[in-house]
């Protein structure tokens, strides 16, 4: 039974990588930052529904030391993990030039700073010295692209998939995959600030003429992580309806 921690597992895409993880039989560390009455109850879910160990663990992925906490927290219940997926991020749409010092650093802290963080960590505690393990990373489609004013945004999802490129080739002799999946538009929370003629031209801007779902980033999620996909790494897979 693989041991998965999900980054940002407590929102609409992660929450929905918990379950599908889960219900392959995976024990899930559920990861929040501040709701962490939200993976708690989560954590409770999987255990009831799946018959899995799921726990709930807090961390500011930006700073290591808190990261760090979290992982001593994880070695506690399961003892190594298997699986690491990177999927906490924040947006914030913004023209370029009002981004201010501060709106800058928590978007590459959180978005790529954090995937630095857990990455590392994860790679130093178990994966290099068992020569075994998958990381999947959540970038986005305006990170191939660019999305006017949401240039910090962009910036700091074109690392992570320049970053999972990389450490794919620097970490493969050691048995570790490293892949990276790239969203459209999903309906989650990131969403409830557009209004509906909004949301309805970026439907008919996909070639499916239609949205994505939590679960659709889930499934090609899990299906990245299994042994289905043990000749795959390196890769950017785009899930997003034919959007780019």
């Amino acid at each position: 039974m693989k041991n998965v921690l999900i980054t940002g597992a407590s929102g609409g895409i992660g929450s929905a990588m918990a379950v599908a993880f889960a219900k392959e039989g995976c024990n899930i560390a559920v990861h929040c930052n501040k709701n962490r009455k939200r993976a708690q109850e989560l954590a409770k879910i999987l255990c009831e529904s799946y018959r899995v160990n799921a726990i709930s663990v807090s961390a500011d992925v930006s700073d290591r030391s808190s990261v760090n906490a979290m992982y001593d927290e994880i070695d506690k219940e399961f003892g190594k993990i298997d699986v690491l997926v990177n999927n906490s991020g924040i947006a914030q749409q913004k023209l370029f030039t009002e981004i201010t010092q501060d709106e800058w650093n928590i978007m590459i802290g959180v978005n790529l700073d954090g995937v630095f963080n857990c990455t590392q960590e994860v790679l130093l505690r178990y994966m290099i010295k068992n020569h075994s393990g998958v990381i999947l990373n959540v970038s986005s489609m305006w990170g191939q692209t660019g999305a006017s004013c949401e240039v910090h945004y962009s910036a700091a999802k074109a690392g992570v998939i320049g970053l999972t490129k990389a450490l794919a080739k620097e970490v493969g002799l050691s048995g570790i995959r490293v892949n990276c999946i790239c969203p459209g538009v999903v309906m989650t929370d990131m969403m409830k600030d557009f209004d509906e003629e909004t949301v309805n031209q970026l439907r008919e801007e996909s070639a499916l003429n239609m949205l994505g779902t939590p679960k659709d980033i889930a499934d090609a999620a899990v299906f990245l992580c299994s042994e289905k996909a043990k000749f795959i790494t390196g890769q950017v897979l785009g899930v997003n309806g034919g959007f780019i």
